[in-house]
């Protein structure tokens, strides 16, 4: 669970951190440092009103414990955390390039109207939409317990990472790219992603929601059980300890939703969410190929006809 409040915090905390950044260097660059007060105020809101966001999940999430129906949401969560990671690393690598003329022409806008309110409220929205997407992130890894996630060394640590990082960032001390810096946190984001996706399959199937062909396509708790309980059961069944320990399995369980026993429909969804992750990739790849060729057409027809002299 620590690792992956880790990575989702870096993620989020670093994108929010990021924009902000780019508001406020760029405000700086333009002389208008009086106005990122209310850039840092709208930021400084807008965590507070993600605490109450948490806040008001967990009451949600106490209320459907009581009726009996905790494990529901729990489920539903999970299948929207995994299509919300996906969305938000897609997201990223879209806008990533074009990230920081948006937001700087947006805060001309802003600045040549004296908005100072819908620069508040700017800044407001664009860090709490990271803040709203790590608190359902965390109800989905630490199934249901959000201040388990908050208090945890990982949420910490990631917000400290995302922190360091975009200092660097903006000191131009830092030559990692972002974009690979993205792609990197992106790939493991993608690995979380889909095991929140078996892991609701999992459970629909331990509350027999849905049946299964195949309950257990393979097992290698021999190898690696996925829970030290497990771990115990099959030193106790088969007088033989397996190679690697329980506490293993529990730990990539937890970050890539691994199972020693799967079904096959878990085996079905894993695969298939990959394939549909190269699909989307290799889409995108030729959506830009194709914008680049239309570019290179344009420059050639705008290029002056030169006559020949003789």
């Amino acid at each position: 669970m620590e690792v992956q409040a880790l990575l989702i915090t870096f993620r989020e905390a670093l994108e929010a951190l990021l924009i902000v950044g780019i508001i406020t260097s760029y405000l700086k660059r333009m002389e208008h440092s009086h106005y990122t007060k209310y850039v840092w105020l709208g930021a400084g809101l807008a965590v507070l009103a993600s605490v109450g966001v948490a806040l008001l999940f967990q009451v949600v999430l106490t209320g459907f414990a009581a009726m009996g129906s905790e494990m529901y949401l729990k489920i539903s969560i999970m299948f929207i955390s995994a299509a919300l990671l996906t969305h938000m690393v897609f997201w990223m690598a879209e806008h990533s390039r074009d990230l920081k003329k948006n937001m700087e022409g947006k805060m001309n806008h802003f600045i040549s109207t004296g908005n100072i309110i819908g620069m508040v409220i700017h800044s407001f929205l664009v860090v709490l939409r990271e803040g709203v997407e790590t608190v359902f992130f965390f109800a989905a890894i630490t199934g249901g317990n959000i201040g388990a996630a908050m208090q945890g060394w990982g949420a910490f640590t990631g917000i400290i990472l995302a922190a360091i990082v975009s200092y660097l960032f903006f000191k131009g001390t830092m030559r990692v790219p972002l974009k690979t810096f993205f792609k990197v946190t992106g790939v493991f984001i993608i690995l979380i992603a889909a095991g929140l996706l078996v892991q609701g399959i999992s459970m629909l199937q331990d509350l027999n929601i849905i049946g299964s062909v195949m309950p257990h396509v393979y097992d290698i708790t021999w190898f690696l059980p996925e829970h030290p309980i497990d771990y115990e059961h099959y030193l106790r069944d088969h007088g033989v300890a397996p190679i690697l320990s329980g506490d293993i399995g529990i730990f990539l369980k937890a970050l890539f939703g691994y199972s020693s026993m799967p079904s096959l429909e878990e085996v079905i969804a894993y695969i298939g969410y990959f394939v549909v992750i190269y699909l989307l990739i290799n889409a995108r790849h030729s959506k830009e190929e194709t914008k680049a060729e239309q570019k290179v057409r344009n420059v050639k027809v705008l290029e002056p006809k030169t006559k020949n002299v003789i």
